[in-house]
């Protein structure tokens, strides 16, 4: 097969669809890989990298998408590559269809094969292409939320972890998931205050076991939810719905409950935030204001640490990319339960059930 890997060109979206290692993999098994010309910088891979693993570099990423097969890629196509995908062609990235009507018609018109990261289900349930993004925006949700609890940027002026003799800032994380465990893990490093809320007991039984003592469980409800926010310092939406919208768990009545300065950082972005005052924003400029509120809703996160999120991806992304190379998307997908529930959209029509009517 023939596989491409284009520049991503989301704005501040560094991260490339593979490695050279996975390259590697492909050129062993006979397949000719094309990269787009300097694809792999921003994680730290360059041409030359490419070169000495077997693949051929391509000038611009009309090229890339004309000659291949198999489009592998890191975030959805954006507008501008809309034209560029062809119709039987394989797309296999993250395309969170829910939270973009224009996205989900031009794939639909473009009769090509729509492969997506995040619906990937294993046997147990689980999503194996999302949870190591999940893990890294997780842990980057603190990261950033500490950050902008700084005075300077119109946070509050907390320290998460405090000081002897004055009490840590205060966390709230909505969803005990991957994202949520992740984010309380740093949260409960850096000495915080840390609350996870959930509707599933199993994962709160799971968190309470797993995480340190300060790491406080409860079950979540709207009720809940008002009383913890007026009390917290950062908040966390880390809930998934599995290819749906992501519900509206903080309306924009609950932020006047909230102290000024208090940050909101929603990693549900992607799937439409679990916000009701969440936009998608970038990393060039990541957050707004709302009602004294700062909210970061930067919809690719993991895009600012590139070299190790291109890594983490890649390694899980590339069994399935060597099986759909190696026997095509339909007996790959036949022979792959976990593979056939990436199939969203297959030549004009959604496949995925939790799409169906979504935009109608």
């Amino acid at each position: 097969m023939i596989v491409g890997i284009p520049k991503e060109i989301k704005n501040n979206e560094s991260r490339v669809g593979m490695t050279p290692a996975g390259v590697f993999a492909l050129v062993k098994n006979n397949h000719t890989v094309y990269v787009q010309s300097t694809a792999g910088e921003g994680s730290g891979f360059f041409d030359e990298d490419y070169l000495e693993v077997g693949a051929e570099i391509l000038p611009t990423i009309e090229d890339v998408y004309a000659k291949s097969e198999m489009i592998v890629k890191v975030k959805e196509p954006i507008a501008s590559e809309y034209p560029l995908i062809k119709e039987n062609q394989i797309v296999f990235t993250y395309f969170h269809f829910a939270s973009s009507e224009p996205l989900t018609k031009a794939m639909i018109e473009s009769k090509s094969i729509c492969i997506a990261y995040e619906t990937v289900e294993d046997s147990e349930g689980t999503l194996p292409l999302l949870t190591p993004m999940s893990e890294v925006a997780g842990r980057m949700s603190i990261q950033q939320g500490a950050k902008y609890l700084e005075k300077p940027v119109k946070g509050r002026g907390i320290l998460l972890g405090g000081v002897p003799g004055v009490t840590p800032g205060k966390v709230l994380i909505l969803g005990a998931g991957v994202v949520g465990v992740q984010a309380a893990k740093m949260a409960a490093g850096l000495g915080a205050h840390v609350t996870i809320l959930d509707i599933n007991m199993k994962r709160l039984r799971y968190v309470n076991d797993v995480l340190p003592n300060h790491v406080i469980t409860g079950f979540s409800s709207e009720y809940s939810i008002r009383q913890h926010i007026k009390t917290h310092d950062l908040i966390v939406g880390g809930v998934l719905v599995k290819g749906g919208k992501a519900p509206k768990l903080i309306t924009k009545d609950m932020l006047k409950e909230m102290r000024p300065g208090t940050v909101v950082v929603d990693v549900a972005v992607d799937q439409g935030g679990c916000f009701e005052t969440t936009k998608a924003t970038t990393h060039e400029e990541p957050t707004y204001i709302i009602d004294d509120v700062v909210h970061y809703c930067v919809a690719n996160m993991p895009g600012a640490v590139p070299y190790t999120s291109t890594m983490a991806l890649t390694n899980v992304t590339l069994s399935y990319i060597l099986k759909l190379a190696n026997l095509g998307w339909e007996k790959a997908c036949e022979t792959d339960e976990s593979l056939a529930k990436g199939l969203n959209i297959v030549k004009g029509e959604i496949t995925y059930k939790e799409l169906e009517g979504i935009f109608e």
